[in-house]
């Protein structure tokens, strides 16, 4: 439906992945359903406030579960999330058909705001991607289709050879899964958000806290490193929770371990680093600052060269 604009939704800044549809009943926010004699609907929705980028991006993506809902397709899979036996074979013969073409993204802790942020950007790009999540369920009622949703324990060989059939790619927004993967046969390029400067400048209480995610940290970045995929880590200042997209970058060395970036931008980084595929691996810091960025591409491309020149 081409002329259909659904409400804004909220992404929910908590561990799981939860998606709502605005329930304030005020002037600023009206939507009228109109019926014509013919099958067609029209559903008009009028905002005195402009809505966000991401929230454009999640009323595209919900926009999908709720038209299968009234078109009358097929109800989701039983709530734990499982496939019936047929449907495990079948999607064993798909992955088996996709695995030569190697252009899926895989990204993991899908359920996290840095997951989901990163899939929504991918699917606005065009891309196709596999997520790792815990709830399948509450993932596919979020995505949908857009999304090939997996669940299962990644220190498993049998389970991730499977979790990567089709997969050119690798996100991990968070601590602890590249440490934990014993192969990445067929994986092309790895990309890891790291935390890792933030915890080592912390002290205090604050040094305590941090200590099992900084080791963790270390831990994917020397897994990232002796892959023997090519890897790009990169090395944010600390996470918040402000909008994206306002704000310039800092990639100056010793930027992330006193500068601060949002989530939205860092989500977005993740994103633009699969455009370059370094020969064997590229480390920078990045933070929001003053310079803009424009060509996401030639940015990468000049931060790799700045790291050669280096050696």
């Amino acid at each position: 439906m081409a002329g259909t604009s659904l409400p804004s939704c909220l992404l929910s800044q908590g561990p799981s992945l939860l998606f709502s549809s605005s329930n304030q009943d005020s002037e600023a926010n009206k939507c009228r359903i109109g019926i014509t004699s013919g099958k067609r609907c029209l559903v008009r929705c009028f905002a005195k406030k402009k809505i966000s980028f991401v929230d454009q991006i999640l009323d595209y993506i919900e926009g999908g579960p709720k038209l299968r809902k009234w078109y009358g397709a097929p109800e989701l899979r039983p709530k734990d999330g499982s496939l019936s036996g047929d449907d495990d074979e079948f999607e064993e013969e798909k992955e088996d058909d996709l695995d030569g073409e190697k252009d899926v993204v895989f990204v993991t802790d899908g359920d996290s705001d840095l997951g989901q942020m990163i899939i929504l950007q991918l699917i606005v790009k065009g891309t196709r991607v596999k997520a790792l999540v815990k709830d399948k369920r509450k993932a596919l009622e979020a995505f949908g289709s857009y999304v090939e949703l997996t669940t299962g324990d990644a220190s498993d060989e049998r389970f991730l050879k499977k979790a990567f059939k089709g997969v050119g790619a690798v996100i991990s927004p968070t601590e602890g899964f590249l440490s934990i993967v014993k192969s990445f046969r067929g994986v092309k390029h790895a990309v890891l958000l790291s935390q890792l400067s933030v915890y080592e400048s912390s002290g205090g209480i604050q040094a305590m806290m941090n200590s099992k995610a900084k080791k963790l940290a270390e831990q994917d970045e020397n897994a990232a490193i002796s892959s023997n995929v090519p890897y790009t880590i990169i090395r944010t200042g600390k996470l918040e929770n402000s909008p994206g997209g306002s704000q310039g970058f800092n990639f100056s060395a010793g930027a992330a371990a006193k500068g601060s970036i949002s989530k939205e931008d860092a989500a977005r980084i993740c994103v633009e680093a699969l455009s370059v595929i370094p020969p064997t691996g590229l480390i920078f810091e990045v933070t929001n600052g003053e310079e803009v960025v424009s060509d996401w591409e030639g940015q990468l491309m000049k931060v790799m060269q700045r790291q050669s020149d280096k050696k």
